[in-house]
């Protein structure tokens, strides 16, 4: 298994769909990576020379931001827009869709599973 941005890249998938298990690299962006450094995108990790390997590594550390760096800057947006209380962040801090989505219905992900009341037993403390 090859290690790039501190992630074990699988042996069996081509190098493009093996980028994307590093987080803040998606499909266009592996493409994108790979044309710019002239590397085949059909090539099996485990086919791979260590000198392809290491231009990878170069070019994802020179350009990107991946990984720890990327997960602690998105949790600072969001600490920011929480700490100076914007609509956006209010949304964070009540569990809600922050980009407009509609609440009535669905958006069930974001706001847990269903919670359901009077479902037939009686509610503690009252008599029938």
């Amino acid at each position: 298994m090859a290690r790039i941005a501190s992630v074990n890249i699988p042996n069996d998938k081509k190098i493009n769909r093996a980028l994307t298990y590093i987080y803040g690299i998606g499909f266009a962006t592996s493409q994108k990576l790979l044309k710019k450094i002239g590397i085949s995108e059909d090539v099996r990790v485990k086919d791979m020379s260590e000198a392809d390997i290491e231009k990878i590594r170069r070019a994802i550390s020179s350009e990107l931001k991946v990984e720890g760096d990327l997960r602690l800057e998105v949790s600072q947006n969001v600490k920011r827009l929480k700490e100076i209380n914007c609509y956006r962040g209010l949304r964070h801090i009540k569990g809600l869709p922050a980009r407009g989505q509609r609440t009535k219905t669905n958006a069930r992900t974001k706001r847990g599973k269903k919670v359901t009341y009077g479902s037939g037993k009686p509610a503690p403390g009252k008599k029938v």
